[in-house]
């Protein structure tokens, strides 16, 4: 188990820019004999995790948190060939995300750790838009649709592409799955705008993939059906103006 020192030594050496030391963080834990899926899981996630948090919150700049993200994918770069690897299964998984630092990390981070597990991974990062992605996916027929790292100006785009893959039958069988950005943040946004899943981490989401849960009726979307924090209200109503 990653210890709470270890973590705040690596996020201090990253929000410092210092690549030499966060290297050296991550070293000393494999040759302890940490793995390189748990250092993915316990040090490189929740620091990606709480770099966008600090920048949220306005107490680093943007130029601080692109130093420390870019370390950061630095270091994810680095370990993705020492991932272990299952046997091949018979999954596909289509991830896409918002063209954003932390969106392209976390759904880099998801895919990675997709293919670790056996799956068959197709990776279109950020910028693709949504005649593209149902295109791609209508051709691929993956398992599932994975959407990571949504900012609240971009929610509405991802439920119009739901709802256009819903409309025209695109891949019937396909799971869409959300996760990272707003929908992190606004409790059971996903159900409203008519996914079918959503994961908090990547390991969830590999996790959630493997049940392969049976469909289920898409959602009714109620707009108070959940409570939402001020901080979240706020985002939805500025990104709607």
């Amino acid at each position: 188990m990653v210890t709470d020192c270890t973590l705040e030594k690596y996020l201090d050496a990253v929000l410092n820019g210092k690549r030499t030391e966060s290297r050296n963080i991550i070293e000393q834990c494999m040759q302890s004999g940490f793995p390189a899926n748990r250092i993915y899981m316990d040090i490189l996630w929740p620091v990606m995790l709480e770099i966008e948090k600090l920048h949220r919150a306005g107490t680093i700049d943007s130029a601080q948190e692109h130093m420390a993200s870019r370390i950061n994918r630095t270091i994810v770069d680095q370990l993705q060939n020492k991932l272990p690897r299952k046997e091949q299964k018979d999954k596909k998984i289509v991830i896409c995300c918002a063209s954003t630092e932390h969106g392209e990390l976390g759904a880099q981070m998801a895919a990675d750790i997709f293919e670790s597990d056996g799956w068959e991974v197709r990776f279109l990062g950020g910028g693709v838009t949504n005649d593209e992605l149902i295109s791609f996916t209508n051709i691929y027929s993956p398992d599932v649709l994975l959407v990571y790292g949504t900012n609240a100006a971009l929610a509405p785009s991802v439920r119009a592409l739901i709802d256009s893959i819903r409309d025209i039958n695109a891949c019937p069988d396909m799971k869409i799955m959300l996760s990272g950005g707003i929908f992190d943040r606004a409790e059971g946004l996903w159900e409203e705008i008519g996914a079918d899943m959503y994961a908090e981490t990547a390991h969830k989401a590999v996790e959630l993939g493997n049940m392969n849960a049976p469909s289920r009726p898409v959602p009714t979307r109620e707009l108070n059906k959940r409570k939402r924090n001020k901080r979240v209200s706020e985002e939805l109503l500025t990104a709607s103006k």
